[in-house]
């Protein structure tokens, strides 16, 4: 089984939005994996420092949003 790591960051990006703080701070309790493809594609700041959270990018807060729509809310 080959893994689909953009679907995974997908995910992970929708699920930052949805512990969203502080405007655009996020809680980092993902893989390391996921959260530096993340920054690499320069949807959150660099997730290696002390603080517990992340912060999103313009971009990452737009996509964040987005994703989590897509992903996890129901059609009315």
């Amino acid at each position: 089984m080959e893994i689909d790591t953009d679907k995974i960051d997908d995910a992970v990006l929708g699920l930052l939005w949805l512990t969203l703080h502080d405007e655009r701070r996020a809680w980092k309790g993902f893989s390391w994996s996921a959260l530096d493809r993340l920054h690499e594609k320069g949807l959150i700041a660099d997730p290696a420092n002390k603080a517990k959270s992340v912060v999103l990018t313009d971009e990452g807060l737009k996509r964040a949003e987005a994703l989590f729509q897509a992903l996890f809310t129901r059609a009315r």
